[in-house]
């Protein structure tokens, strides 16, 4: 059976109980260290090497971000996952792009965060992303403007580049994956930002999830 080293990084004592009362439950998983604000954190990593860090965004002295960027250019191997109480699609976005694996909502049942976290370190990338998926939509905000434009009025293709947007790729990245041009991709962003009547891509990302559109 593996074994995952495990580092808690939050400035909150009882988050962090609560958080190693969950994991402690699952023999897999080995709490090592917590932290209680993000330098801590990068200590940490440097002396214990954990297989996982559990790391909150928001924290004193260096926050979760700002941690989280340091440690992916010391130990890329690391499995960062964010921690945070609400599904701030730009903090989310920021994370992934600094080299997160994940996040976790913090406020959902320990069952979804074992089998979250089991799928992230077993190597099933397609399962902890429909997992993630899943506690996205559960935690979201279920409100909707009532004047927001419909996706009905998408086309599949529209509906594919937006599932892709909302997944975090890059046009290069969708270019790719679909085999078109990246300035097709670009003109498709355009057109979605237009028909929606939304400004940029975190826009276009949280209303993919407001409105059930999957990534892939």
């Amino acid at each position: 059976m593996n074994q995952y080293k495990v580092v808690i990084a939050d400035d909150h004592l009882f988050a962090r109980e609560g958080i190693r009362s969950v994991l402690e439950a699952d023999e897999t998983f080995l709490i090592v260290g917590e932290a209680a604000d993000g330098l801590e954190a990068v200590e940490l990593c440097k002396e214990l090497q954990p297989h996982l860090l559990l790391l909150d965004i928001n924290m004193p002295n260096v926050n979760g971000l700002e941690a989280l960027r340091k440690i992916k250019l010391l130990f890329p191997s690391i499995h960062v996952v964010m921690l945070t109480v609400s599904d701030d699609v730009k903090d989310l976005f920021t994370a992934i792009q600094y080299g997160a694996q994940g996040y976790l909502i913090k406020n959902m049942e320990p069952d979804d965060w074992l089998e979250y976290l089991h799928a992230l370190l077993g190597d099933q990338p397609e399962v902890s992303r429909k997992i993630a998926n899943r506690l996205f939509h559960r935690f979201r905000s279920s409100t909707t403007s009532d004047d927001e434009p419909s996706p009905v009025s998408l086309t599949p293709r529209e509906r594919e580049i937006l599932s892709r947007v909302a997944s975090g790729e890059t046009n290069k990245q969708i270019a790719q994956r679909l085999v078109i041009a990246e300035n097709t991709v670009k003109n498709h962003i355009k057109n979605l930002l237009e028909k929606l009547q939304l400004d940029n891509r975190v826009q276009l990302a949280a209303y993919a999830v407001r409105h059930g559109i999957e990534t892939k």
